[in-house]
């Protein structure tokens, strides 16, 4: 038996199957996300209350010491939002968010007044002042002062230094009659009950995708009913408050828990009617998205809103809802491959044939529609011009790659014998950097996206190319790309463990590692047998 020049005959056919698979996934997926989803009408638009911070502009933070909101630019959001809610939710009195009280009451709308604690003894001081100061100034507007936002979560102040400000807090407002309470995550109540004779009353935060075990979106309100239940029962005649819930609209799914537009506007519907159903106080997260925490909470954390970062709605709360609206763009991504496939391979003669042009046309189609999902998720992900550079960058070379390995595939396909497959140096470059984005998901996954869309061409190229590969154009893999090769399924594997099998991200995450880590074992398997070949025949 010898080294043939042309592609086995069963291998052939598995290549066109997984060629035409990936280029019918990528029209699917962007079909799928353009139709729109039947759900229940909510009640009605109007929101007892949400959470407002007004830094969504670019750049803007409160992380910023010198940050500053004019009460002009307030104005005019709650102005906006006096429109569908009755109350705002506020969390710290610095950058000019002492105003609103004042402001708020120009439209009617009453004020769930905050008051930030970190671990800065001089900075709480001047929030504790600050915060008394507003709460005597505008009594009648205030539906409670909330002293500390998950404070005991952070680790950031003892339960006992934390009563000590709330009770600062409490006896110097006592005269106002304004209730004063303490906002956290539900499990940290039961932690710290004795937090309770500190308050008036309980303010606990119940948010599903955030929870140790996330709950999918179908269960999310159940979930709600169930924890509130739980508080009522724990602290018996004492007035409990949701004081955040809500459901992202983009970023990283959480084993069952996806974050989509889709499942926000199922998420807020049907908390609005469990809400009208009971008597029960409560306050969504939150008015408008906040580019900024996407920096401590990855792509997630900015997507919270009702309103997008424009102060436009997100979704409707009756009628059916669309996850993307522009999905035909995919599409168009798609021709626009499978032309650049084409035309990259047309001086070639041996690619003027109807099978190579196919060939072409099927790979660019589904290049096209990968790298379009990336620069979708640019949309969302990226932060700075930084980030849109470099991810820029790395889907122009992803795409490169694919037209390369393309050419190369096309010509086989076409039984035009051909040298050793192209971009092996490239390789190495994308298997490193899989494995190293592979090591931060295992180690620090919390936050951090799947870039399928990046990694999916080169990964399905390159498998491709090893399985058209014949003995005499084999070169045996290096031993660092033989290492990563066992390397990344593992880590893969580890991602789909830690999300106990439940997302399906993961699932596509593994085999994006084991398409690039198969195209290295098939090569070093096929090299090792030539190797045994080769003595045999001079013998």
């Amino acid at each position: 038996m010898s080294p043939t020049s042309s592609p086995s005959s069963r291998v052939v056919p598995l290549v066109w199957l997984i060629l035409v698979a990936a280029a019918v996934w990528g029209a699917l997926w962007w079909w799928q996300i353009g139709r729109p989803v039947p759900l229940p009408d909510a009640p009605t638009a109007r929101i007892a209350c949400v959470s407002y911070a007004p830094f969504r502009k670019p750049g803007e933070t409160p992380l910023d010491p010198k940050a500053f909101v004019s009460p002009e630019r307030i104005d005019a959001d709650l102005r906006a939002l006096s429109e569908r809610f009755d109350c705002v939710r506020t969390y710290s009195q610095g950058a000019g968010l002492n105003a609103v009280p004042e402001i708020a009451q120009r439209y009617g709308m009453k004020v769930l007044m905050g008051i930030w604690l970190g671990r800065d003894q001089a900075l709480n001081e001047r929030e504790v002042q600050m915060g008394i100061a507003t709460a005597k100034a505008h009594p009648d507007v205030l539906r409670g002062v909330i002293v500390g936002n998950e404070v005991l979560l952070r680790g950031e102040q003892s339960s006992k230094a934390l009563t000590a400000y709330i009770t600062q807090v409490r006896n110097a407002i006592h005269d106002t009659h304004v209730p004063v309470t303490y906002a956290d995550v539900w499990e940290f109540w039961l932690r710290y009950p004795q937090m309770a004779d500190a308050v008036d009353y309980l303010t606990i935060h119940i948010l599903p995708y955030w929870e140790d075990e996330p709950v999918a979106p179908q269960d999310a309100l159940q979930h709600v009913a169930e924890v509130y239940a739980r508080m009522k029962t724990r602290f018996p005649g004492r007035a409990v408050m949701i004081g955040e819930t809500g459901w992202p609209s983009e970023g990283r799914p959480r084993r069952r828990a996806s974050a989509s537009l889709v499942n926000e506007a199922r998420y807020m519907r049907d908390f609005l009617r469990y809400a009208g159903s009971v008597d029960m106080p409560y306050n969504v997260i939150e008015a408008f998205d906040q580019p900024w925490k996407r920096a401590q909470e990855g792509t997630v954390g900015g997507y919270w809103g009702i309103f997008d970062v424009n102060a436009r709605p997100k979704f409707s709360m009756q009628g059916p809802v669309v996850e993307e609206p522009r999905w035909a763009l995919g599409w168009l991504a798609g021709l626009a491959g499978a032309v650049l496939f084409v035309l990259a391979g047309w001086w070639r003669r041996y690619l003027r044939t109807l099978t190579g042009r196919f060939a072409l046309a099927i790979a660019g189609f589904a290049a096209g529609t990968s790298i379009a999902w990336q620069g979708r998720r640019m949309l969302f992900d990226c932060r700075n011009e930084a980030e849109w550079v470099f991810t820029t960058l790395l889907c122009l070379a992803a795409l490169g790659t694919a037209v390369l390995l393309g050419r190369w595939i096309a010509a086989r396909l076409a039984q035009v014998p051909a040298n050793a497959a192209p971009g092996r140096g490239l390789r190495f470059v994308w298997l490193f950097g899989l494995s190293f984005y592979g090591l931060l998901m295992v180690f620090d996954g919390r936050y951090r996206d799947f870039p399928l869309g990046l990694f999916w061409p080169p990964a399905v190229g390159y498998l491709l190319a090893a399985l058209l590969e014949t003995g005499r154009s084999t070169v045996v893999p290096s031993v660092e790309e033989r290492f990563i090769a066992c390397l990344l399924p593992v880590l893969a594997a580890v991602v789909v463990a830690q999300e106990s099998g439940l997302n399906p991200s993961t699932w596509l995450w593994l085999s994006v590692n084991l398409a690039f880590a198969g195209a290295v074992l098939v090569e070093w398997r096929r090299g090792l047998r030539l190797q045994a070949y080769q003595p045999q025949a001079a013998y």
